[in-house]
């Protein structure tokens, strides 16, 4: 499959370069997969939300050797960066020196998919500075990102919630099903714990092989809130609906994942009493993105998400070293702009 990639990718005839490019990519929340284990037929199938919070932005443009330079606190970032840039240099061969400066990127491995959105964020910007088309589907693929789930890929492309089919039998990314833009009036509670981190790499493949399969029984129930409660919920403006489908399918996946995260249905001790208490006080939707251990708590609006934070600190279910931001859906994909030169 990569090498009908890379042929694909070197056929390219290049357009003139830029100036400078810039890549604005919002994180994302992933509310969960239909059927990990495909006991229906067909594995993952994932849903996903972009949010204006957590910004990936990644300027590259044409230098006269190689310089890299990242935020404070952004070492490890910056070194995939690199890695993406040489990936994409194998894949077009295209030798030409580049100035990359990473501006911002959220922490890697706590739910927010920063692995994606830096792969793609390079990655378009590479192909502005030095004119090359390429899809998001080539770069996610040349550059090793969408094995899973699709909803880092179309977040990237276009925002909102998205729902996928899984990934294809050929290796491709999984197909976009449906798109819908969050009403502009509902917010989400990004719950943060800078203290833990969620499963990667090796982990992740060893904590997925040992995990039982997901009956199919939890997998059907799964799909049909997603298909009857949580897309019509969102689509419609219909809050409750929406909010208690997403809390049914963080139940039944977060029984399913807890062998893997210390029996716990959420990796943060701290993110789970407050979203327990949360789910317990006010109309929400709420659950763990990924495997954490970032939760997330869906309210109806500005006013109640910063009433119910205020009354979860007032109980004392807030853990002080959590970091809540409140924040609207992402309804557009990733911002891209480029001078051109001459």
């Amino acid at each position: 499959m990569q090498a009908a990639h890379d042929t694909e990718l070197r056929a390219v005839t290049p357009f003139p370069a830029v100036a400078r490019a810039r890549v604005q990519a919002s994180s994302r929340l992933h509310l969960g997969f239909l059927d990990p284990a495909g006991s229906l037929g067909r594995p993952f199938g994932s849903l996903g939300l972009a949010i204006d919070a957590a910004d990936t932005v990644v300027e590259l443009a044409e230098g006269r050797a190689d310089t890299f330079d990242g935020f404070a606190g952004g070492t490890a970032t910056l070194e995939r960066a690199l890695r993406h840039v040489e990936a994409l240099r194998h894949a077009t061969g295209c030798r030409t020196p580049v100035n990359l400066r990473l501006r911002s990127a959220p922490p890697a491995h706590v739910g927010l998919g920063s692995g994606t959105q830096l792969a793609l964020a390079v990655g378009r910007a590479f192909c502005v500075a030095f004119g090359m088309e390429m899809t998001n589907a080539q770069l996610a693929a040349t550059l090793g990102r969408g094995a899973r789930s699709g909803v880092g890929i179309a977040g990237f492309d276009r925002g909102g919630l998205l729902l996928d089919g899984g990934p294809r039998a050929d290796g491709a990314p999984a197909a976009l099903l449906a798109r819908i833009a969050l009403p502009a009036e509902w917010r989400v509670l990004v719950v943060l714990d800078a203290r833990a981190r969620g499963l990667s790499g090796a982990d992740e493949k060893a904590a997925l092989s040992a995990l039982a399969p997901l009956p199919r029984e939890a997998a059907a129930e799964i799909c049909h809130q997603v298909l009857m409660r949580i897309l019509p919920g969102a689509a419609g403006g219909e809050f409750a609906p929406f909010a208690a489908g997403v809390s049914r399918m963080q139940e039944l996946l977060g029984q399913h994942f807890a062998p893997a995260q210390a029996g716990r249905p959420f990796t943060s001790e701290a993110v789970g009493r407050l979203l327990q208490w949360i789910g317990a006080h006010a109309a929400a939707g709420t659950g763990q993105s990924s495997w954490g251990p970032t939760g997330f708590a869906f309210l109806p609006s500005e006013p109640e998400a910063h009433r119910i934070v205020a009354a979860a600190r007032d109980a004392g279910a807030l853990d002080p070293a959590l970091e809540i931001l409140v924040v609207r859906a992402r309804n557009h994909g990733a911002l891209v702009s480029g001078a051109r030169k001459g």
